[in-house]
């Protein structure tokens, strides 16, 4: 490294022994020129219809409604002063030439880069607004940082509302604008279809919707967008917003903010997960940036407990069939008293017995899409496939290195996500030396905190994309890291 300046951050990535790859930072788009873009790909009347839209359901059109109106239709308290307090950094993010100039201050070696305003160009429900914007803003990033590539890399924003839009976006952005880094919304909201004949589909879009998290039950089959992932070679990235309309605030942006991501995460990753989609695609990582790894250690233990519970050899045990009706008779009239006196009627014997029903045999054994048949399979479909970003300052990080309390004795796949770029970084000098607060709290150990700041991240790029950091300042290093875990791999 080349030293711009001092800082704490610095003098940390001074005494490791490893580089430090960040696997979440933020751009902050210069709007101005983003808006050219939209209008040189879709003319001026698209760029009107994207500023409608920002006005009426982008992020937001909170501002628009008066507080009577907030109650009636509940719109989200959005985030409000959401720039960082720190002008030069407001200004670092903004411009590629100047966060290469000061990148060494972070201590970060290489970051991958997600766009900011640029999340939201993937939820337009007009396929033509939301196509043109998001195309918009990967030509934009791509041309901006390409000059940048041995110290940074930029992320695209792919919509998944079809496979086949996402497919088309996806191709584009790799195989013409060159990226090697995509992400994905964690859902989409769709229409229920009930309401939306009764009320239309635009009301029932925004008031009653299910949440489509490409997985179990999903209204397509995205294999073949996760297909086209391979042939490509992007390792699906979700950065999307866990803002469900039931659990919002309309006033509060702090009740909004805390979890949404985490909750997101959450629903996609157990989708992938029951969909079987990591059985069919084991050469497939996943990663979800910026929820941490707290909520991801709580759900691989849950499908351990649950699946011992009701997998297919277990779950004929609570089937109502077994209840011995005549000895819980005897023992309602032994015991009951008064309570049970002229109520074991056949309705309540129906109850009971959940009224005799016959469960479909086809749908009984819940873990069948990812054909599990042992417990022990839970940890290969899992834990080598999903890959979690956890900001600086979150010592939960250090739950995922927890051998003795994760299931079958295992280290799930946190990484450093610095999230540069956004109002919770007050001054990105300092990210590198939080994170390394850990080691100094006697959280994790120099080896552990090597997998965070560097390891993980390399697997996780680059198991799917060998060359992810070919030309890059770490190249050797995550050859290096590549070659270790091939062997790894050969070995179990």
């Amino acid at each position: 490294m080349t030293t711009s300046g001092n800082s704490r951050s610095l003098e940390v990535r001074k005494r490791l022994p490893h580089p430090v790859v960040d696997g979440d930072g933020h751009t902050t788009e210069f709007m101005p020129a983003v808006h050219d873009y939209i209008s040189q790909l879709g003319g001026p009347k698209m760029l009107e219809r994207y500023f409608e839209w920002e006005r009426t359901r982008g992020f937001w059109a909170w501002y628009n409604y008066t507080p009577e109106q907030r109650r009636e239709t509940r719109p989200m308290r959005p985030i409000w002063w959401s720039r960082t307090p720190n002008t030069r950094d407001q200004a670092t993010m903004m411009f590629p030439r100047l966060l290469r100039e000061r990148l060494d201050e972070t201590g970060i070696d290489f970051t991958i880069l997600f766009p900011s305003i640029g999340l939201t160009s993937m939820r337009p429900e007009d396929p033509e607004l939301r196509q043109c914007a998001v195309r918009a803003y990967n030509t934009y990033h791509a041309d901006i940082y390409r000059e940048h590539a041995s110290r940074m890399t930029p992320v695209a924003v792919i919509p998944i509302n079809t496979p086949q839009e996402a497919i088309a976006e996806l191709e584009y952005a790799v195989k013409t604008l060159g990226y090697k880094a995509v992400c994905f919304p964690d859902y989409v909201a769709r229409p229920i279809p009930y309401m939306a004949r009764k009320y239309g589909v635009a009301d029932a879009t925004r008031f009653a919707y299910w949440m489509d998290f490409m997985s179990v039950d999903s209204e397509y089959d995205y294999d073949p967008l996760w297909r086209k992932c391979l042939e490509l070679k992007v390792a699906p990235a979700f950065h999307g917003q866990g803002f469900f309309g039931g659990r919002t605030s309309i006033t509060n942006f702090m009740h909004n903010h805390i979890g949404q991501f985490a909750a997101a995460h959450e629903a996609v990753c157990r989708g992938l997960f029951f969909a079987g989609v990591t059985r069919r695609f084991p050469q497939l990582n996943f990663s979800f940036l910026e929820g941490g790894v707290g909520w991801a250690c709580i759900l691989y233990s849950d499908l351990f407990e649950h699946f011992e519970k009701r997998c297919l050899e277990a779950i004929p045990k609570y089937n109502p069939a077994n209840i011995d009706l005549k000895l819980f008779l005897e023992l309602a009239r032994q015991y009951g008293g008064e309570v049970v006196e002229g109520r074991l009627t056949e309705r309540f014997i129906d109850m009971l017995t959940w009224r005799g029903r016959n469960e479909d045999p086809a749908l009984i054994d819940e873990f069948a899409r990812c054909q599990i048949h042992h417990k022990r399979e839970i940890k290969d479909l899992f834990v080598p496939h999903f890959f979690f970003g956890c900001e600086a300052d979150d010592p939960i990080s250090a739950w995922a290195f927890d051998r003795k309390k994760n299931r079958e004795q295992v280290k799930l796949n946190a990484f450093f996500s610095s999230d540069i770029g956004h109002w919770d970084v007050w001054d990105i000098r300092d990210v590198t030396a939080e994170a390394y607060e850990m080691v100094e709290h006697g959280l994790l150990n120099e080896e552990e905190f090597r997998d965070f700041m560097f390891t993980h991240a390399v697997r996780c790029w680059g198991q799917v994309n060998p060359d992810f950091f070919k030309g890059t300042v770490v190249e050797s290093q995550a050859d290096a890291v590549l070659r270790d875990s091939v062997k790894q791999i050969s070995a179990a």
